[in-house]
This record gives C-alpha cells, structure tokens and sequence, in this order.
C-alpha cells in the first residue's frame, strides 16, 4: 500500500486502515489458529494511528485486532516506543520484538521500565538492563507457544529481511495493474459530480424558481401599464385620448374663432351697407 501520503493526515489514515481491517474481516472466511497467517500487515510509526484519536476509533481497532486473527490475517504494529499503543490494543499482540532504548531522557526511562513489564518474566534475564545494552541485529522476543502459552522473554539476534524493504516501483506497479481483472477499469479518472455540486444545482433551482413568479408579476404589470399608455397617448396605428382631445379642441376653438370672424366680416359688410 502506497500510503506516503495519505498519512500525512493521521486520522484520515487511521480511518481507512480501520475501514481495511473490518472489510477484511467481514469478507474472509473462518480458518481457526492457522499455523502462519494468510496475510500480514505491518503498520509502521504505530502512534500515528492512534495519536488524538476517539475511544469509539480505538475500541474498534481493538476489536478488530482480536478477532481478525481467526481469519488468518496478522497485525503488526512498529513504533519507537511500547506506550505509543493503547494498553488494551497492546494487550491482544502476542508476538512480541523490542530492540534496543536508549534510557536518555525522563520519558525514555519509562518506556524501559513499560517495554520490560509487557513481557513475561525470564529469571534468567534482567529486561530492564537488557534493553538499553541491546546491540544492532538484537532484540528481545517473546511468542506464543503451543496452545497459545506465552513463552518467557528472550535475548536473541534477529536475521536481516530476505525481502526487499521499501514499496514497489512505477514500472512494477504498472505491470500488476495492467495484470489485474480491474486495473483497466480504474485508470481512467471520471470526475464525477459531487454532493456539493448537487446542493449547489438544487439551491439554483430552488432560487430561479422562487424568482418566475415575480417575473411574471412584473412583466404582467408591465403590460398592463403599456395598455393603460397607449389608451392614454395612442400609438403610430391608432389615436390615444390625449390626441383626440387635442384634435377635438382643436376643432372646437377653430370653429369659435371662424364663426368670430365670419360675424364680424358680415357685420362690417352690413353694418357699411347701413
């Protein structure tokens, strides 16, 4: 697992380990007290997992831990110090490797004294001053014997990894990729749309919707107002009421003035005559 990133967020990655975990034993079969496990992960820089992280989170892993061992999977958890793991999640692990603490600080001295009273003893050995003389290559290891038995702490060299230590590389990951039934099926990104993106579209709706009725008020009112002004001042088609009355009086001072002045024509016509 390629996770160089992923775990730069702690809880995130804590979480998708657990998620890993339950699917893993929710989706294996029962194989009891298998004498090597199927499958084994080891989680380095342990205190990651479980640094800040809630009961409910650190209750699970335990559980799971406990149980997923009679699907044949196996847990390892590496890290600097014993503490770093919960006491009752370090309680389930029965396989057991602690190589050497330097005892140079407060906290360091504490660590040695915890690593030493999480093993069982050996009478023959003094844990506590074995831990911080330890050599490179040594450690103390206690397992499980038959029937499950803890065996007693022991001092012992530990042989180097005949595996390769470190991820794969590009070229062969792509090969496992290109050879896997559903490699092809997730090299193509999709960029699917989002909850927000839905919320966003629905919330637009919502608003463009709650808009058209105001619209339509407006526009009906617009017209409304456009019938009542071309009623009042016309239009190039038809004479409005300002325009008529216009004509009209027009009309009626024309013929007032006429009739004056056709009288006063006739009376000076007649009057002369006279």
């Amino acid at each position: 697992l390629a996770a160089d990133q992923l775990i730069l967020n702690p809880r995130l990655y804590s979480s998708f380990l657990l998620w890993l975990l339950s699917e893993l034993f929710e989706q294996l079969p029962e194989v009891g007290d298998l004498e090597k496990p199927k499958l084994v992960f080891v989680f380095d820089e342990a205190h990651l997992l479980f640094d800040d992280s809630p009961p409910a989170l650190v209750q699970r892993v335990e559980q799971v831990v406990r149980l997923i061992r009679s699907k044949g999977v196996g847990v390892y958890f590496c890290s600097q110090f014993p503490d770093d793991v919960p006491d009752n999640i370090l309680g389930q692990l029965g396989n057991r490797v602690q190589h050497a603490l330097r005892a140079f600080t407060p906290r360091d001295q504490k660590a040695v004294r915890v690593a030493a009273e999480t093993f069982v003893p050996n009478p023959k050995l003094d844990v506590a001053q074995a831990i911080s003389k330890l050599g490179t290559g040594e450690a103390l290891v206690s397992t499980l014997q038959d029937k499950g038995i803890p065996m007693p702490v022991q001092q012992t060299l530990i042989a180097p990894p005949r595996c390769r230590m470190g991820s794969i590389t590009d070229a062969e990951r792509s090969q496992v990729r290109a050879s896997s039934p559903v490699g092809m099926k997730y090299d193509t990104a999709l960029n699917r749309e989002s909850a927000a993106e839905m919320l966003a579209k629905r919330a637009e709706t919502a608003a463009q919707s709650a808009d058209a009725p105001a619209a339509k008020d407006d526009a009906e009112a617009g017209g409304f107002g456009q019938s009542i002004k071309d009623a009042v001042f016309g239009t190039k088609r038809r004479q409005g009421m300002v325009e008529t009355m216009a004509k009209q009086t027009a009309r009626t001072v024309g013929n007032q003035v006429g009739r004056q002045i056709l009288r006063g024509l006739l009376g000076g016509i007649f009057g002369g005559k006279r």
